[in-house]
């Protein structure tokens, strides 16, 4: 009756609606409420919002590991599946660690466009994201 996807099969629109599934039912164990925006609100693609009515999370949906300048000081935080590992990081905290490390200081992508990613989770940010996984 009901027939797995192939992620890969998806395309980014499909991709997206999965993926905020996925972190919605994973955030739905600690308590919170994922309402999903129709545009990007204040750099949100959702809401959580905690059962005790005082904690709502602004965030946005990545396919991956990303930092950028546009989200710095907006009080986001970023989520991303990585297998079966979800991880929902503070956007600002993460990026001064990364920075502090000197991890994207000098790259082409972070000084002439504001914002880097990496493809594979490298073992230092596996190692600073672990307080985020969910």
């Amino acid at each position: 009756m009901f027939e797995r996807i192939r992620y890969e099969s998806l395309n980014s629109r499909q991709k997206e609606n999965y993926n905020f599934q996925k972190v919605a039912g994973r955030l739905a164990d600690y308590g919170y409420n994922c309402l999903r925006l129709n545009d990007d609100w204040q750099g949100a693609d959702f809401l959580a919002v905690h059962v005790n009515g005082t904690n709502v999370l602004r965030v946005q949906l990545k396919g991956r590991f990303t930092l950028d300048q546009k989200y710095r000081g907006r009080e986001l935080h970023v989520a991303f599946i990585l297998g079966e590992t979800c991880f929902v990081y503070p956007h600002d905290i993460v990026l001064s660690a990364v920075e502090e490390r000197g991890r994207i200081g000098q790259t082409v992508s972070w000084v002439e466009r504001g914002n880097y990613s990496w493809p594979s989770l490298p073992t230092w940010a596996s190692e600073l994201l672990e307080p985020y996984r969910i």
